[in-house]
């Protein structure tokens, strides 16, 4: 479930990686769409180790 997560989060979400974004002038909306990606790629993560 969370790989599929995973997958539309790249789809629907705009990696501020590559905006260059400085995590300490971000905004709360933009913190908030940081730590669901974080969220749903590091349970996407543990999905597949324990296969």
């Amino acid at each position: 479930m969370f790989s599929i997560l995973a997958k539309l989060n790249t789809l629907l979400f705009p990696s501020f990686t590559k905006q260059r974004l400085d995590l300490s002038k971000a905004k709360k909306w933009q913190m908030a769409i940081i730590g669901w990606r974080y969220y749903v790629t590091a349970r996407a993560l543990d999905e597949k180790q324990g296969e």
